[in-house]
């Protein structure tokens, strides 16, 4: 018997025989063209074969797994049609006489590098979409069949798994997805969530044809998966899986409940969400209301700023779909790892303490106003509130006050409806930490973001993997400054709530509530197991 570990994306049991997958290398012609009007129509092409190949796999999910997450293979859709994707292949293949297949292969890996490079989960988890498209595209200009199939229950073992690999294979025969690479936040691991497979990223297994075949045991729980495990390993996972399922009862059974503890406490539990496509996902999940939403995929992947329209119907329709539930929408976050050629931002040594988010509003407050606008509008077709991120001192916050003030006026002298909105601050500072007494007379709620605070708070560079061992999410100074927070905002009346990853940790829920925070706002499928962590709380 043989074991190997990893992070878990879904915890389970799962038994089943090894499914290797490893795409075929493909080789691509280097040389020279000599007709770039030829290569241009192949190209374009290649474009209606994909596009068709796309439109059959949204069908074959929509069937299969369902509507929403088909969303997954229409984001690849929209891309075909990307104005900035399909000019920097026309450029290479115009005016460096590549070959369709190499334009398409050094731009799929450029555009991967810059979204793979980006701190925020959300949008470095939309890399694999990049490679995805490109390495589909690449197999039509050279002609390369990558269809794999496979027989009976599978664990798929494979060195990382893009969003047509995982769709296109049979999740009737998928026990269980062990990756070498991946993250927490890949479609991947999002529909491991979804459709409640066992799934491990991170793994240190070999990606090796000589383990196609073989037994293998999965235990999601511990990130472990086993080859050929023995008696005793099967035994405890099946037993571990029995109280799986006993335990997947008793959750269901809290759907439609409120989130409150035995003593009483009413706690809001939320949704994150990165775009309306994940709007579903939190309401199959239950969520109580949506606790951050990161509007910048609205300025993201294009040539030019969104207009008031574009993101007025995106804004409202997560509003309406909430049916009169808080939606809590964060304005613009861009710099430091999200950026946009368009917003011609100066390279910096320190983006992440750089020019980003409400610095960048506050330094452009025509295109900061058109974003307020649309909320405001928004705002008229459901319960929206909006936190400015990045706040560090009392002046940027009642700037931004007077921006919302200004864009609400300019709605009613245009004779439009516009809706009321509270405006709070996205806690992420030590600065606005130690100054939340102040902030708290100002800001109609505080929610904090733990991913950022924690990073600032200790110095560390979450994205460095040599500085792991250092990145104590339970150190003293940052739970004293949580404590701050939270005190600071009952003192003035407002609700403090906390919208990082943090939230989802088992180990400090009862920490947060202990502090007294009124919401917690996690990813969609972590929200029944939390709401009877909740409801268990003393």
């Amino acid at each position: 018997m043989r074991q190997f570990s990893g992070k878990t994306v879904f915890p389970g049991v799962a038994f089943g025989r090894v499914f290797v997958f490893s795409r075929p290398k493909l080789t691509v012609d280097t040389s020279p063209s000599r007709d770039p009007d030829e290569e241009w129509r192949v190209f374009k092409g290649a474009i209606q074969t994909a596009n068709a190949q796309l439109t059959a796999l949204f069908e074959k999910t929509k069937r299969e797994v369902g509507e929403d997450e088909a969303q997954i293979v229409d984001i690849q859709r929209m891309m075909l049609e990307d104005e900035d994707f399909l000019d920097a292949v026309g450029a290479l293949i115009r005016e460096e006489a590549s070959r369709a297949a190499y334009a398409v292969d050094r731009v799929g890996k450029r555009f991967y590098g810059q979204f793979a490079a980006l701190e925020d989960p959300y949008m470095k988890a939309r890399a694999p979409d990049i490679a995805d498209l490109s390495h589909r595209l690449t197999a039509i200009l050279t002609g390369m069949d990558t269809a794999l199939t496979m027989t009976g229950d599978s664990i798929v073992v494979a060195e990382d798994l893009t969003p047509s690999d995982t769709l296109g294979l049979d999740k009737n025969l998928i026990r269980a997805f062990v990756t070498r690479r991946g993250s927490t936040n890949s479609h991947t691991a999002i529909l491991a969530r979804i459709l409640k497979i066992p799934s491990i990223v991170q793994a240190d297994i070999p990606v090796d044809r000589a383990l196609e075949g073989l037994e293998a045991a999965v235990d999601g729980h511990a990130g472990i998966v086993y080859l050929e495990p023995d008696g005793a390993v099967k035994k405890r996972l099946r037993d571990l899986a029995e109280r799986d399922k006993a335990e997947a009862l008793s959750l269901e059974a809290l759907r439609g409940l409120p989130t409150v503890t035995k003593s009483g406490k009413k706690i809001e539990l939320a949704a994150n969400i990165g775009g309306v496509q994940d709007l579903e996902a939190a309401l199959a999940n239950d969520a109580e209301g949506i606790g951050l939403f990161r509007s910048e995929f609205l300025y993201l992947g294009r040539e030019d700023y969104p207009g008031e329209e574009e993101q007025f119907t995106a804004y409202r329709r997560v509003a309406e779909g909430m049916k009169g539930r808080r939606v809590v929408i964060r304005t613009l976050d861009i710099g430091a790892d999200k950026q946009a050629d368009y917003f011609g931002l100066d390279k910096e040594d320190n983006p992440a303490l750089g020019f980003r988010a409400v610095r960048i509003c506050l330094d452009r407050p025509e295109m900061f106003k058109t974003q307020l606008r649309a909320l405001y509008r928004a705002a008229a077709f459901g319960n929206i509130a909006v936190m400015f991120p990045m706040i560090a001192s009392l002046w940027e916050l009642r700037r931004c006050k007077e921006l919302a003030a200004e864009a609400k006026k300019e709605l009613e002298n245009r004779g439009i409806a516009a809706g009321n909105i509270d405006l709070g601050i996205m806690v992420e500072t030590p600065a606005a930490a130690l100054c939340a007494e102040d902030l708290a007379k100002e800001a109609a709620f505080f929610s904090v973001g733990t991913n950022d605070l924690t990073q600032y708070t200790l110095a560390i560079d979450r994205q460095n993997a040599k500085l792991e061992p250092f990145l104590n999410t339970r150190h003293p100074a940052l739970l004293k400054l949580l404590g701050r927070i939270v005190e600071a905002a009952h003192k003035e009346g407002i609700w403090a709530g906390i919208c990082g990853e943090l939230g989802a940790d088992p180990e400090m829920t009862e920490t947060f509530l202990s502090m007294g925070y009124d919401e917690l706002s996690v990813s969609p499928g972590f929200i029944l197991g939390l709401r009877k962590r909740i409801r268990d709380y003393d």
